[in-house]
């Protein structure tokens, strides 16, 4: 089947006025900010008003196996299933991320969903939107400008200029600042130091406005940032620094969520865009409390596979947030899993491999042992399962069944074919009532998978065996010497946030299916106390993408009407 573009097909629906969609929500003119006549922003005080007036909402996290380069259309999903279960007579909406401005003009592309299952206005949604990516950029750097300021003012916090952690940062991709050397010396020109650039989303700024409860509760968060260590060795923070009060006032704006549509009309906010595979990977905990007020039932995206964003959905954000899930959707491709299962190989920016267009029963069962392990990673968390098996044309009745048939052994409620991409809502009725009936029997058992008090590698060992599958954990000197470090300062009780790949369930990204007979190199440790978690980075991760040899921005432009053309 040939459909449109999607930015026609965005373009070939009118948009509701966003304050009818606002005011269907029960929102009153005085919380909505609007950002002309088809976004607004959303009050924090509408949020109190309802919090204390209504009960929530049922809460279901999207999530998926294992994915391809492409990605395997967990964002579409996401959008299709809430606008199938407003079609099914629920009242539903959507929270997902904002996307980075490097991959929309890299190799990646826009973010709002595809076909017929997207939020619009896709131009806003990818390009800018409200300024929030901007503002958070905006008090990141400043920040770092006020630790250089210091050091070249008499330094009275005796900051060791080779011990200051705190990067700048940009939201474009840019491999030639990843490393940098700042300053040129002498009275004018600032202290000379090595540093580096890292993508905005990947900023701990970012993470900390997706998981505040609230501006004071931002404000605290950023006081608790560490910049630095003195020459003792003891943390600077942004409070020392008397900075943490103006990064605060530079987003009284981005804290508040965003308001958008769907193709279809319902109601998507879109708030915060931190990177999964380095990152929390998840929305903002603000945008899901409005949306679960205002809605029966909402849909929620986390980051690449259940290894990486929905771990950390439930061990991060929900840790902090207090929030609890009822149940959770894998999104799977029968391409992808024919991948896992060691045919064909999927390349961005590059034809599909046609092997994987041909019909492969035992490929399929052989990958999905990717997706019986993050079926099995979801249930450790004691969530209900469905699974969604995104439709494309090549799909057949007997891979299908294959993947129905490993999907109910490894413990998913059901297994249905969504074709939302194609018909939209239409497409995902069956996959709503499914996805209903497991929210309504909810995840009574939640539970987390650690509990804060054990210590820090207890938690990283933990994660690597019961999640990725690993034999175990290498702690490189360096990590065992920061962990110890945090845990004297104080910090032992904070959740993990791993940064790996998201290619495979291990540290290698050549490593398929459901790998097995690996451990877990663990190469440093990363502390972000105000975002409230520990970072073991896994392998090389890099912070600041490059762009392609033909990056995706040469695509893009205005025609003779001034609009918009070449996004995807």
């Amino acid at each position: 089947m040939t459909l449109p573009s999607d930015l026609d097909i965005a373009r070939s629906v009118k948009p509701r006025l966003i304050h009818d969609v606002a005011h269907e929500l029960g929102l009153r003119d005085e919380e909505i900010e609007p950002y002309g006549w088809t976004k607004a922003k959303i009050s924090l005080e509408a949020i109190t008003r309802l919090e204390a007036a209504r009960p929530r909402g049922k809460y279901v996290v999207v999530t998926a196996i294992t994915p391809t380069p492409l990605g395997e259309g967990k964002t579409t999903t996401t959008i299709g299933l809430a606008q199938g279960l407003n079609r099914i007579g629920k009242k539903a909406a959507v929270t997902i991320r904002q996307p980075s401005l490097g991959p929309v003009f890299g190799i990646k592309g826009g973010a709002a969903g595809g076909g017929y299952s997207q939020v619009i206005p896709m131009e806003d949604f990818n390009l800018h939107l409200t300024g929030d990516v901007h503002a958070i950029g905006a008090a990141h750097n400043l920040a770092a400008a006020f630790i250089d300021n210091h050091i070249h003012h008499k330094n009275v916090l005796g900051i060791d200029p080779s011990n200051v952690y705190w990067p700048r940062v940009l939201d474009i991709s840019d491999r030639a600042i990843r490393k940098v050397i700042v300053g040129l010396g002498g009275k004018e020109n600032g202290p000379i130091r090595e540093t580096e650039f890292v993508i905005t989303v990947a900023s701990e700024v970012m993470a900390i406005l997706a998981l505040a409860s609230d501006l004071q509760d931002l404000r605290t968060r950023l006081g608790r940032v560490v910049l630095a260590l003195n020459r003792e060795g003891t943390p600077v923070t942004a409070e020392d620094l008397h900075v943490a009060g103006a990064m605060t006032a530079l987003l009284t704006d981005a804290i508040k969520p965003n308001l958008l549509q769907t193709l279809e009309g319902g109601p998507a906010f879109v708030h915060c865009g931190p990177f999964a595979n380095i990152a929390h990977g998840n929305n903002s905990v603000l945008a899901d409390r409005l949306a679960l007020v205002t809605n029966e039932i909402v849909c929620t995206e986390a980051g690449f596979g259940a290894d990486m964003g929905a771990e950390k959905f439930f061990d991060i954000k929900c840790r902090a947030s207090g929030l609890r899930p009822d149940a959770a959707v894998v999104v799977a491709t029968i391409r992808a899993l024919k991948m896992h299962g060691g045919v064909g190989r999927i390349v961005a920016g590059k034809p599909l491999d046609p092997a994987l267009s041909v019909e492969n029963v035992a490929a399929v069962r052989a990958g999905a042992a990717n997706l019986a392990k993050q079926i099995e990673n979801v249930r450790a968390f004691n969530v209900p399962v469905v699974v969604a098996i995104n439709a494309f044309p090549t799909d057949t009745a007997a891979e299908i069944e294959a993947v129905r048939e490993v999907s109910l052994a490894a413990g998913a409620r059901a297994a249905v074919v969504a074709d939302h991409w194609a018909r939209g809502g239409a497409g995902a009725e069956d996959l709503a009532h499914a996805v209903w009936a497991a929210a309504e029997e909810g995840a009574p058992d939640f539970r987390l998978l650690y509990p804060d008090h054990v210590p820090l590698s207890t938690k990283i060992e933990t994660i690597a065996r019961r999640i990725y599958g690993a034999d175990g954990v290498d702690l490189a000197p360096l990590a065992a010497r920061q962990l110890a470090q945090f845990e004297a300062q104080g910090f032992g009780d904070l959740p993990i946030c791993m940064a790996k790949t998201q290619y495979s369930l291990s540290h290698d990204a050549n490593l398929k299916g459901r790998p097995s007979n690996f451990r877990l190199p663990i190469r440093e440790v990363n502390l972000s106390a105000g975002a409230g978690f520990i970072t073991p980075l896994v392998g090389e991760m890099r912070t600041m993408p490059g762009l392609p040899s033909r990056p995706g921005g040469e695509r893009i432009d205005i025609d003779a009407d001034g609009q918009v053309v070449g996004l995807f």
